[in-house]
């Protein structure tokens, strides 16, 4: 009987490191692992998915399919059952090492009649309904901040980078002794974006100057589940995206916390991109985002004022 493993992402920007950190602890034996292209999109049937095809054919009566969560592999309530009456028809069991999933029998069958449980259907049921839920009111709210947001002149995703027209005024006040970081906050553009712009005047020398304050040194948080999922769809610097990829998973009865090691500016910008999770005037937060939101925050605030 073999132990059949699936993953897959979403994005090219995500990876499969909380995936392997699930799976790894649940001590599978010998794993056949079958992992879809980077991008794969959730919103395509699992039956349609080339390498969930692929295990499908792999498979033999009396495997076992292990997945870290049942979104990895399905999201809404129609998927969920397709999957289960396939896996029942090729007698294969499924078995989810994390989340709401993972305290459930999902292939339970009637004795006489064969057919799903009444009971594991509602549960089935119940919670996929409740995570399309939550993703729904997660993306309305983003909608409406960012709405809100546009509505008072401002703009979210990515900071640009230095406007053509302001980069000679930009080398200038850098030359004139202006630092890197108070320029970006000066154009609203990220340090990056001004070190770009003034590449071909920094020193060559990279030894200490008494006259510059010390680089910072990174801090390790832990960021409540909830916010680092909010946060892996989010259109992130690549520093901060490296932060999140390379966080520690740590599990949390059936949530988890991600031990984030990164600058505290890093942390602090990390902390505003999650800021839609709070709620704004006019619209309603989740109040379990929100909390989590707030508990990351108060870690970031201890770390104390930003270094300009």
């Amino acid at each position: 009987m073999a132990n059949l493993v699936y993953k897959r992402v979403s994005t090219d920007q995500q990876s499969t490191d909380r995936q392997n950190l699930v799976l790894a602890e649940a001590g599978i034996e010998d794993p056949v692992v079958f992992e879809e292209d980077v991008g794969t999109s959730s919103r395509l049937h699992p039956l349609e998915r080339p390498k969930f095809g692929e295990l499908l054919t792999y498979a033999r009566p009396g495997d076992t399919v292990h997945i870290s969560e049942m979104f990895r592999l399905v999201r809404g309530t129609g998927h969920v059952l397709d999957v289960l009456d396939v896996l029942h028809r090729d007698q294969v069991a499924l078995r989810i090492h994390d989340g709401a999933f993972s305290a459930m029998g999902l292939t339970a069958r009637h004795p006489r009649t064969g057919e799903l449980l009444s009971t594991v259907k509602f549960m089935v049921q119940t919670l996929a309904a409740a995570g399309e839920l939550q993703r729904d009111l997660q993306r309305e709210l983003t909608y409406d901040v960012l709405r809100a947001a546009e509505a008072k002149g401002n703009k979210g995703g990515r900071r640009p980078a230095v406007p053509a027209d302001k980069t000679d005024a930009v080398r200038t006040a850098y030359l004139e002794g202006r630092s890197i970081a108070a320029l970006a906050r000066d154009h609203g553009v990220s340090r990056g974006a001004i070190r770009t712009t003034v590449a071909n005047l920094l020193p060559e020398d990279t030894g200490p100057d008494p006259g510059v304050p010390a680089p910072e040194l990174a801090v390790v948080l832990d960021m409540p589940g909830k916010v680092a999922d909010f946060l892996r769809a989010a259109d992130l610097e690549p520093a901060e995206r490296a932060a999140l990829d390379q966080g520690v998973t740590v599990r949390r009865g059936q949530g988890y916390t991600l031990r984030v090691t990164a600058v505290p500016a890093v942390h602090r910008a990390l902390l505003d991109l999650c800021q839609p999770l709070d709620g704004t005037p006019g619209t309603s937060a989740v109040p379990a985002q929100r909390k989590a939101r707030r508990e990351y925050g108060n870690r970031v605030s201890a770390l104390g004022a930003d270094t300009p």
